[in-house]
């Protein structure tokens, strides 16, 4: 069981938000009535490899906004082939008051081999506060995978993956959105009292998982919903990267989380999700948009960089997609060494979630990655009938 930190709700909202602390259901039989044909919309969430090669994908439907739910589908031939969705979080009940949606998670394997799927749920767009959860599945080679049944960690959401400190801590970046994001008149003043945690947290566990411990924050400039980063670095710092609307800014903590530097920009970058994963090389890894002093205009340009020396300086250049319309990479590096990384395409009409894969010597020898090896992972096929 995760420890749950609960805030009460002053706001004549709360009778309305405590639909949105409601344990979510996971539809595991999610067929016909989500299969591709009935979709219309594709925001990439993330990829995952299980331990025996199984590679999850998760994606969301509906739309940016209220409407948004979670499909995963699978892959057991290195993402030649996917299968229909498998996996469907919708947490959309006609009956409430408000539309309650899941919008933002990410996918992880853990070092014990189960693979997590942290989502949030809000009401409306953002009611204030929105939930942090995950759900645990501990065979996901099976046939018929099985999911437990989702635990609330905090406020806010996850975007992008744990890390593992070298003292086998577990490092969760948790972001509590700013009032800007709130769009619904009913939640304007809504949960005043968590204004103060508002940014860009570090959540810790020891226990592989079974309790969560919220470290310190950072309140960066500009804040775009943080998507954050956390990177151990070699002297032992934490070091954590963030979208702001004024490039990639970045802060240090010496002391496991707990505080932060003063944050700092780091490099120019358009509002988007980008990736900062250390390698089994001790390289790091970084995808962006653009070159890298470059704030591309659009969502365009996505390449792939190295780091030897902590992410002062990057070499290499990798092209993944040189096209407009493409965002929010995510991936993972198998055993042998090869690096996969996920994205979407157009979301509102394309709808493509993509994958590519390549090495660390593909960056070093700035290889284009070909249209043909771009691999499709979903494409909604009900974006015709839209049109």
């Amino acid at each position: 069981m995760a420890v749950i930190f609960f805030y009460a709700a002053t706001s004549s909202a709360q009778y309305t938000t405590d639909y949105a602390s409601e344990t979510p259901i996971i539809n595991s039989n999610p067929l016909p009535k989500y299969s591709l044909d009935s979709l219309d919309y594709s925001m990439t969430i993330g990829i995952e490899r299980t331990a025996k090669g199984r590679i999850w994908g998760a994606w969301v439907a509906g739309g940016d906004n209220e409407d948004a739910f979670f499909v995963l589908a699978t892959s057991d031939n290195q993402g030649k082939i996917w299968s229909s969705p498998r996996m469907v979080i919708d947490p959309h009940d006609t009956k409430l008051p408000e539309k309650r949606r899941a919008l933002v998670g990410t996918l992880w394997l853990d070092p014990l081999n189960r693979l997590w799927l942290f989502f949030d749920q809000a009401l409306t767009y953002f009611d204030g506060r929105a939930g942090n959860w995950y759900t645990i599945c501990e065979n996901p080679d099976a046939d018929n995978p099985t999911w437990s049944a989702p635990q609330r960690i905090w406020h806010g959401a996850t975007l992008n993956k744990p890390a593992i400190l070298k003292d086998g801590t577990w490092a969760l970046p948790v972001s509590l959105w700013d009032r800007k994001k709130i769009k619904s008149d009913l939640f304007k003043t809504s949960y005043q009292e968590l204004d103060s945690l508002r940014g860009a947290h570090l959540f810790t566990s020891v226990d592989s998982g079974k309790t969560w411990i919220r470290q310190g924050k950072v309140t960066f400039p500009s804040p775009q919903f943080d998507e954050h980063h956390i990177t151990e670095l070699t002297d032992g710092r934490l070091w954590m990267t963030a979208r702001t609307a004024i490039g990639m800014h970045q802060s240090f903590s010496s002391d496991k989380g707990k505080t932060w530097s003063k944050p700092e920009f780091y490099m120019p970058h358009i509002g988007s999700r980008h990736v900062i994963k250390r390698l089994k090389s001790g390289k790091l890894l970084l995808i962006k948009h653009g070159e890298l002093n470059e704030k591309t205009r659009t969502r365009s340009k996505m390449y792939a960089y190295l780091s030897d020396d902590e992410g002062k300086t990057w070499y290499g250049k990798l092209s993944i997609d040189e096209r407009r319309g493409i965002s929010y990479p995510d991936g993972f590096e198998d055993p042998k060494g090869n690096i996969f990384i996920s994205y979407d395409r157009n979301r509102d009409t394309d709808g493509q979630i993509l994958m590519v894969k390549f090495t660390e010597k593909d960056i070093v020898n700035q290889k284009v990655i070909d249209i043909k090896d771009r691999i499709v992972i979903a494409q909604p096929r009900g974006l015709d009938k839209k049109q």
